[in-house]
């Protein structure tokens, strides 16, 4: 343990922590996000890549920066410096800290007007103000909404308020306590609207069209995009998890808790593919029908069925408290490095942090209506941020983390901090160094439309060729049969 003088607030259990990063997992990733991504990728297939991607890249991941976070005790910057030091790492390893901690700030940047919208839409399906007869009028309302400055302005300031004051309480007063009901309450919406999806004539075409597997459905780009977001799903390498399992006791298991946060964040996004879906298809929509999919198709599907206000306004309230809890993740990382090294109270980080996310918050907005001509490079600000930060500092972010883990860190202490038997904790350390990088690379290639090499030969199939040697020399190494014999 490498900071045990140094006091530290926890979690009050396990399930504070799995409620927590759950919350922070579960976003507009899940609930916007998946589903449309799945109708455009081809259904089951698609749902199948992206489990096998959350198991070989994501939970090896989470399990690394999970430890990382509890070993270090700090924010991601003081975690991975104290970590790196105690290993006798090179101290330009909290480098990997300082991107994560900006990278989650960047993303909230953009983040709270995304969740804006959740709550505009929330108030207009309360007030009637998604009348329209096709989604082209939808689409308008879309647009207007976007176009007016000070109502787009005004729901991205609310969330900002709001993420703040859950922030400053703490801990345990603020952030446990408010995803302790916030999570509960979301799933038990979906519930509500999968049963009504039971009744509503197209929910066993939702079903198939989830959970068949039809290998020909699934293009190479589909696979690459289940990787990607499988990765970016469960908040890695953006300084939230690590910064949430500084706060876990050290009687936690890292391995449960890592499968707990994993399948929640899975059975989630699959829940809101059953909610979703099933009105999609009773209504004639088309599944694969993009980001537009929830604010665009889904109005115009609640005016058409019985009690679609009620309906409607329980769906925009679960994408609210989708959109709140990981906002709360995003800017916990910057308010514990104020706090712990700073001096000054968590109430006036979250404030101060607060105000300058506001700002940047705000060019953001802009991007939609006065600004929007506002361009670098084909871009607009609210692009920009998108752009580096999911393009470039999270890839290499969780591939730092993946390699730290790997090749740099003091084996023992990484056997310590995990406490997994030795053939669990060989197969997670090849993971870890090897499969899950290789991801993250097909992933960052993909990103930077790096698809193929001459001569026609996929990236994909390439790495799997690497992947498959390496682990031939990983199991022959006397490193490996040591570890087995641990």
């Amino acid at each position: 343990m490498t900071n045990d003088s140094q006091p530290r607030t926890q979690w009050l259990g396990r399930w504070g922590f799995v409620l927590a990063a759950t919350g922070s997992a579960v976003g507009l990733g899940n609930v916007w996000k998946f589903p449309y991504m799945t109708g455009e990728y081809g259904g089951g297939a698609f749902v199948l890549v992206y489990l096998a991607c959350i198991l070989a890249i994501g939970v090896p991941v989470m399990m690394t920066e999970i430890a990382l976070g509890r070993r270090g005790r700090g924010s991601p910057i003081d975690a991975i410096r104290r970590v790196s030091a105690e290993s006798k790492g090179a101290s330009a390893w909290s480098l990997l800290g300082w991107m994560a901690m900006l990278c989650g700030f960047m993303i909230l940047c953009f983040y709270v007007v995304v969740a804006g919208w959740s709550f505009s839409y929330l108030w207009k399906m309360l007030t009637g103000g998604l009348a329209g007869s096709s989604v082209d009028d939808m689409a308008a309302i879309f647009g207007a909404n976007n176009a007016n400055p000070l109502n787009l302005g005004f729901w991205s300031t609310l969330v900002t308020l709001a993420t703040m004051v859950i922030v400053g309480k703490g801990v345990q007063a603020g952030i446990e306590k408010s995803v302790g009901w916030m999570m509960p309450g979301m799933v038990v919406m979906l519930v509500i609207m999968i049963v009504y999806g039971a009744f509503s004539g197209g929910f066993g075409e939702a079903v198939h069209f989830l959970f068949a597997f039809n290998a020909g459905s699934l293009s190479s780009e589909g696979m690459l995009a289940a990787m990607g977001h499988a990765f970016f799903t469960l908040s890695l390498a953006s300084g939230a998890i690590l910064t949430y399992g500084s706060y876990l006791p050290r009687n936690a298991s890292i391995g449960r808790t890592t499968l707990s946060v994993a399948a929640a964040d899975t059975l989630v996004a699959l829940m809101a593919g059953l909610a979703i879906f099933p009105v999609i298809f009773a209504n004639g929509m088309e599944p694969g029908s993009g980001p537009g999919l929830i604010f665009m198709s889904l109005p115009l599907a609640f005016q058409a069925m019985p009690l679609g206000t009620l309906f409607g306004a329980l769906f925009f309230v679960m994408l609210s408290m989708a959109a709140l809890t990981s906002s709360i993740s995003m800017v916990e990382a910057t308010v514990s490095w104020l706090t712990d090294n700073k001096g000054i109270s968590r109430r006036t980080a979250a404030w101060g942090v607060g105000i300058v996310l506001w700002i940047i918050s705000t060019l953001a907005m802009l991007s939609f209506n006065v600004g929007a001509e506002w361009t670098l490079g084909g871009k607009n600000f609210f692009g920009w941020l998108d752009y580096l930060t999911s393009r470039w500092m999270m890839p290499l972010g969780g591939l730092g983390v993946a390699l730290l883990a790997g090749f740099v860190l003091n084996g023992e202490a990484m056997r310590e901090e995990l406490g997994l038997p030795p053939a669990v904790h060989a197969l997670w350390l090849f993971m870890v160094r090897y499969v899950s990088p290789l991801g993250i690379v097909v992933v960052f290639l993909d990103a930077l439309g790096i698809a193929t090499l001459e001569f026609g030969v996929q990236w994909p199939w390439l790495l799997l060729a690497l992947a498959v040697i390496t682990l031939i020399g990983e199991f022959a190494s006397p490193r490996l049969k040591q570890t087995l014999s641990a």
